[in-house]
Formats: C-alpha cells, structure tokens, sequence
C-alpha cells in the first residue's frame, strides 16, 4: 500500500502538481487550463492539511477516500474533505477519454481561523461524506457554484484590502450553503434508491432487535448502522433527516421503544430484565429514556394494559 503524502500547505500543493505559485498562500482555486496534465504516477495518495473542495468531469479517474471508490463517468461531481483525510487517485490511461475539467478550491483553516465560518464549518456533513456519496448537479447547479468560485477567485486576484476577507468568506459560506440545498435536493429526487435504503435500515434493525445482539453487544451505534448499510455515519445522518426529519440515533431508539413497548404488553418479565434483554446494563437508563420518549414510566405504560 502506498504511504500517502502530506501536503501541508497550499503552496506545496501548487508546487508539486507543476503549477505557478498561488496568488493567495491560504486560498486558491486551480482550474483545468492551471495543470499541464495529470500525475505520471498511476496512481497517488495524499493526506491534505487544508479543506479541499472539487468539482470534477472525468472519465477513467477513480477517487477514494475512507474505504470506497466513485468513478467520475456522470458529468459534474462534487466533494469535499475536511484537513486529515486520505484521498486516492487511481489514473486508468486506457479508459480515460478526454481532458480533465472542473475546478478545485483549497481552503487553509488559518484563512477562517477565529471566523463565524470557523465555528460552523463542522455542521456541515458533507465533509464526512465518503466519495460515493458526492453531489451530482445538474447543469444549473453547477453554474450557480461556478459564479460564486468566480467571485472568489476574481476577489483574491484584485488588490487585497480589509474587507477581502470576509467577502471571500461570505462567498464561501454560500457555496457550501447552496450545496447543502443541492444535497437536500438529491435526497428527495433520487427517492427510490434512498427509500430502499430506508426499508434497508428497518429490517436491519428489527433483525437486531429480534437477534441475541442486544444482549451480547448492547445497542447498535450509529457507527455499526452505517457500516451494515455500506454508507458513511454522516450521510445517512442527513439523508434520514431530510427524509423523516429524525437521525439515525432517533430511529435507533424508536425501534427500542417498539420493543420494549412489546414485551412491556405481551410477556411477565420485570423491568429490569427487559431492560438486560435490550441491552441496558442498568435498569433505571432504560426507564428514563423509555420515559423521554413516551412521556410514562415502563411500569404507567404497562398498567395501562391492565
């Protein structure tokens, strides 16, 4: 396996890649007329110091970050990584057709640093995202992206004064902010798939809850869910929130609560055993989350059967 390199800075990545020094030392975009052409290598492994934004039209390049690839072969993709990720490129010559276009926005966090950006750049998911689950825009979308990286690049170029900073800023926090509705956009329009992943996560909860899991292994974490489903904690996080308007946690616990209102109705156990049967070391957890979630105690609930 190849030991990917850390790129720290933005003008190491302007200088390995063959291009002219960045106009700006923490902000640049890169287009397609910037490069000479792809790396030699067949393939390359970087970890960036910097939040890396690209929008890409390629065929024949493979990226990867986390465990997954995505072949860029359905016109305009974009993704985005946070500082500290890994990114992989695999070049196939064979199948590659065409020049690369798109473009690259790379962000050095001292750029945002003590910024209102700063602090809320985390509430965006999508720098968790693997690669698989990159936005694909239609045309207008891409164009409304297009415009506000022009605005920015056409900003860091003009004679830098106070106010440049925060109106890059500004032009930043709309990009991530259109892509934030684009994505919420792609939810809804790619329905079927994501509703076939909605009855994915329900039957790989129930057969938990019905399994010997919960005793041998407590609930399932979010992590665990999204691993069994092949798609990463924070994408399935956004996706069940713009289809239910819940998290993956919350569906986690309405299935408890299904449970446990189950055997609260149906068998003599006590409390505290089907509290051990799904997977609570202690009883009184169990009682003050039943409790939150339905507004009664496990014992109101079960009185009310009686």
């Amino acid at each position: 396996m190849t030991k990917p390199v850390r790129i720290k800075s933005i003008s190491e990545f302007h200088r390995l890649r063959g291009l002219s020094k960045p106009e700006h030392p923490l902000i640049s975009i890169v287009t397609k007329e910037d490069f000479t052409g792809l790396p030699n290598q067949s393939t390359m492994s970087a970890v960036f110091d910097f939040y890396f934004i690209a929008l890409k039209h390629m065929q024949g390049v493979k990226y990867k970050y986390g465990q997954l690839l995505y072949d860029f072969e359905d016109g305009g993709v974009l993704f985005f990584m946070s500082p500290n990720q890994v990114l992989d490129i695999e070049i196939n010559e064979k199948e590659r057709s065409g020049e690369p276009s798109g473009w690259m926005l790379l962000i050095h966090p001292d750029f945002i640093w003590n910024t209102q950006l700063a602090k809320g750049i985390k509430k965006y998911d999508f720098f968790d995202y693997s690669v698989n689950e990159a936005l694909l825009l239609s045309e207008k979308e891409e164009g409304t992206l297009n415009g506000i990286i022009e605005n920015i690049r056409q900003e860091y170029r003009a004679n830098i004064d106070k106010f440049t900073k925060q109106i890059i800023i500004s032009h930043v926090e709309a990009l991530l902010n259109y892509s934030e509705r684009f994505y919420n956009r792609q939810f809804i329009t790619r329905e079927k798939a994501h509703h076939q992943l909605l009855e994915r996560l329900e039957k790989l909860l129930t057969d938990y809850f019905n399994s010997d899991d919960l005793i041998s292994k407590g609930l399932p974490t979010v992590q665990y869910v999204a691993a069994e489903l092949n798609v990463s904690p924070g994408y399935l996080g956004s996706l069940l929130r713009a289809l239910t308007g819940q998290n993956t946690q919350q569906h986690i616990h309405d299935k408890l609560i299904e449970k446990a209102r189950e055997k609260l109705s149906t068998t003599n156990l006590s409390v505290s055993e089907i509290a051990y049967e799904l997977g609570f070391e202690h009883s009184q957890s169990f009682s003050k989350l039943f409790k939150t979630k339905t507004n009664v105690s496990p014992l109101k609930f079960r009185q009310s059967f009686n």
